[in-house]
């Protein structure tokens, strides 16, 4: 046998005697590594879980407007049995109802239009209130022009927007929904003088408002149909207009 050969031979067997005392040998008593590549049982448990999560139903309008009836949410609440079962009747007139989005959109119609109207500005009400309820305000922003005197009204938070009724009638659905609000307001007259509030002190106002729409109606806004003051003292930013 060439020198060569006994060489390689003897380096092969050194190799096998070095990785045998330090992997060892097999001898059936071993505990088996887990394949990765296969699932155990409780991996597979694991996995049903997840495929039974995934497969829950998504939270649908019905449970949305279930949920807030029991558990108000932040600043927003339904009031009574009778407003949460009118809701329930809106969500079924109309499929894309949500009773969150439409609260949130609620709270900022009703900051925009009793700042809007402080302003004077119509364009803005227009869009946002019923031909009835804009006659009101645009009447009394022209009868406060012809005084000369300016408004100012500022909305800081929205503390509270209570669903207290709800229905559907000849196929329009209308919301009523009492917002407290803190603000400031102040009337100045031709002159520039404070005639009415002031500028740094925070008032609380409480307005009831009820928003309508036609559920079958391609434009999704809802519009204000009537605004009027919670309380017989308190303070009156904005016009009061009943339903027509």
């Amino acid at each position: 046998m060439p020198a060569d050969l006994i060489v390689y031979a003897l380096v092969a067997a050194g190799l096998v005697f070095w990785l045998r005392s330090i992997l060892g040998t097999r001898h059936g008593d071993e505990q088996e590594r887990p394949n990765p590549y296969v699932q155990t049982e409780q991996s597979a448990d694991s996995s049903a879980d997840n495929l039974y999560l995934a497969d829950e139903k998504p939270i649908t309008p019905e449970d949305s407007i279930l949920a807030l009836a029991e558990n108000k949410t932040g600043n927003l609440s339904v009031e009574n049995k009778t407003a949460e079962n009118g809701l329930l009747d809106i969500s079924k007139a109309d499929k894309k109802f949500d009773i969150n989005v439409f609260l949130m959109g609620a709270q900022d119609a009703f900051a925009f239009i009793v700042e809007a109207f402080g302003e004077g500005d119509k364009e803005t009400l227009k869009n946002l209130l019923t031909e009835g309820v804009y006659s009101a305000f645009e009447g009394a922003i022209d009868e406060r022009d012809k005084r000369g005197e300016n408004m100012v009204t500022e909305i800081h938070a929205i503390k509270k927007a209570e669903v207290t009724g709800a229905r559907i009638e000849d196929k329009k659905a209308f919301i009523t929904v009492r917002f407290t609000a803190d603000e400031t307001s102040v009337v100045k007259d031709e002159d520039g003088e404070i005639i009415e509030g002031h500028p740094d002190k925070i008032t609380q106002m409480r307005d009831v408002w009820t928003f309508g729409r036609d559920v079958n109606a391609k434009d999704p806004r809802w519009l204000v149909y009537e605004t009027r003051d919670d309380l017989e003292d308190d303070n009156t930013t904005i016009p009061n207009k009943g339903m027509d």
